[in-house]
């Protein structure tokens, strides 16, 4: 990019205000989990989700949210707190709590060897359903999802897409109060992603559902999420809307690349007016300013000022990988989740 040149970036800022006379209907307070060795998952969480939002669950791999929502959804019990959704308690009443929720897990739960109808079907049974309501559910729920043409296929022949959206209709066979999706579009590709992102906010739009999801798309959070609640090492960092947790940065962030140069030109930038704060990273500055583009020109004239070069620039509002490493200190990390027992003596994987 020539020296000249500045590219503003502008998110995609959805609806995020909420109704303050909308019924709370997840309850968290100071929720946690401990497992052996003393591994604290889950530290002390407190969140409200209220009805009808969609409610996004940001961090990264081990960050503690596979372990809340099991323990949510009752398949986990807390060492400590309290949850309630719709009011139930999630370990004194965990069975009305199972009777008002869906889940959608990370895996495909699905039988590959039968049809997407059959699987409806059998899920629909398991939960109590007579035979002729589980087969008129699972045309409905085929139908909502777009899978009617393909209900009598295996699903070994759907395509990645086509099995998610299939996940999603199990997690509805009971029309949940509160469907929770832990990772629904995890390691699918860009065009993927972007339609079970429409599904999911159909449901919001047109059944009034609540949504509790969690993932490590920033993308996905800002696109879908009416607010969310940033998680790092078993802690809530904050809650907001997307538009909200941004706001918070104060200004535009400028990337600049200076060609050559081990000195570090900091105070410089920094002196400023619309300068707020500077990072050197490498030959990299990352620059919180007020009003980007004119401070972007401004910064420009002070480095060729000193005989500097300035071979690349960027200017963007602020992103919520920008608000995370605000309030972390550090950009997403990828982290291997550790390893627990569950009651069947069965080794599964929790984030920490």
């Amino acid at each position: 990019m020539s020296t000249s040149e500045t590219m503003h970036q502008t998110a995609s800022t959805p609806s995020t205000h909420i109704n303050e006379n909308k019924k709370l209907i997840v309850n968290v307070v100071n929720l946690s989990m401990t497992f052996k060795l003393q591994i604290k998952a889950v530290d002390r969480i407190s969140l409200q989700v209220y009805e009808g939002e969609i409610f996004g669950f940001l961090g990264p791999n081990g960050a503690g949210k596979t372990t809340t929502i099991s323990m949510l959804t009752t398949l986990l019990k807390p060492t400590g707190g309290t949850a309630q959704i719709a009011g139930q308690d999630i370990t004194k009443n965990a069975s009305a709590v199972r009777s008002m929720i869906g889940v959608v897990q990370q895996d495909n739960t699905s039988d590959k060897h039968m049809t997407a109808y059959e699987n409806l079907v059998f899920t629909a049974r398991l939960q109590g359903v007579e035979a002729h309501a589980a087969k008129k559910r699972a045309a409905e729920l085929l139908d909502l999802v777009e899978l009617s043409d393909a209900a009598h296929r295996k699903v070994e022949t759907y395509s990645g897409g086509m099995r998610r959206r299939l996940e999603i209709a199990c997690g509805l066979v009971n029309t949940p109060k509160v469907l929770f999706l832990d990772e629904p579009t995890l390691g699918l590709d860009v065009q993927t992603r972007s339609a079970i992102w429409k599904y999911i906010k159909s449901l919001k739009e047109e059944n009034a559902m609540t949504l509790f999801l969690t993932t490590h798309y920033m993308e996905e959070a800002d696109n879908l999420c009416d607010r969310i609640a940033i998680i790092d090492h078993g802690h809530i960092v904050t809650v907001g809307s997307p538009v909200e947790l941004k706001a918070k940065l104060g200004g535009d962030i400028i990337e600049l690349g200076v060609k050559g140069e081990d000195k570090d030109l900091s105070e410089l930038i920094l002196k400023l007016s619309m300068v707020k704060t500077v990072t050197k990273e490498g030959s990299l500055y990352r620059i919180k300013a007020e009003n980007g583009d004119e401070a972007a020109l401004a910064i420009i004239d002070a480095v060729r000022s000193k005989g500097y070069y300035v071979n690349n620039i960027l200017v963007k509002e602020p992103s919520l990988s920008e608000v995370y490493l605000e309030l972390t200190g550090k950009a997403f990390r990828e982290e291997e989740p550790n390893k627990a027992r569950d009651f069947f003596g069965k080794t599964i994987d929790f984030e920490n």
